[in-house]
């Protein structure tokens, strides 16, 4: 029983080794398999047969090369491009724009459509620090700043927008949970509560995003080399 253990022996050697993830994962899996009793016609198999069951996990990872391959021909650059075209954009309005198009998809159910990987890195933040360096010469400290509020309107508009779409599973969730207690709701009762919340959290942000267009104003106006 315990030597079908042995894989995640392997798994923990090969990091520690820094091999290749995919070699190590898939030698775990050969290894787990050949330990518990089984040929390796089977173990393969059983891989085989896991990967079909759940290919639409992986089927995400497909955009991953497309998106790198959009960056390495100017993704990014022709976005912060498209953003100094613009009269009158700040990196608060840049990014008050994206969480309204975030929370308003989610809100639909198409929570992929936006996303850390596919949105605020090649795009989202490229045009919040070209919407700021039209006003203030950005050094690492306030680049990463300006990085970190676009990510953070990303999960903030999602978290908060997903719960609006009845067939999402944070709606499930809550209806397991309340039922355990003996409370009975519906899918779209709990959708409804979830759109104070959502403009609460609109409200909040928006205020946030405002402060940051003050500060970077501010910054205009200090002489160069001042403390930030």
């Amino acid at each position: 029983m315990l030597l079908a253990l042995s894989g995640i022996a392997v798994v923990i050697v090969g990091f520690v080794l820094r091999l290749n993830p995919l070699l190590v994962v898939a030698s775990a899996a050969l290894v787990t398999g050949l330990s518990a009793g089984l040929d390796l016609p089977a173990t393969v198999a059983l891989l085989g047969k896991a990967f079909r069951e759940n290919r639409f996990i992986a089927v995400v990872w497909l955009i991953l090369p497309m998106i790198g391959l959009l960056e390495r021909g100017g993704l990014r650059e022709q976005a912060a491009r498209l953003i100094t075209r613009l009269k009158r954009v700040t990196a608060g309005r840049v990014l008050l724009a994206y969480f309204l198009l975030r929370q308003g998809t989610a809100a639909l159910g198409l929570t992929s459509l936006g996303g850390h990987v596919q949105m605020v890195r090649p795009l989202v933040a490229p045009m919040t620090e070209a919407a700021a360096a039209r006003t203030v010469a950005l050094d690492d400290t306030l680049r990463y700043k300006l990085r970190a509020h676009a990510a953070a309107v990303d999960n903030i508009a999602m978290f908060f927008g997903e719960d609006i779409f009845i067939a999402i599973g944070s709606i499930l969730l809550i209806l397991g949970f309340l039922e355990n207690y003996g409370i009975s709701l519906t899918p779209v009762s709990v959708a409804l509560h979830a759109v104070p919340t959502a403009i609460a959290a609109l409200l909040v942000h928006g205020l946030r995003l405002k402060l940051l267009d003050r500060q970077l104003a501010r910054l205009a106006q200090l002489p160069p080399g001042a403390g930030r």
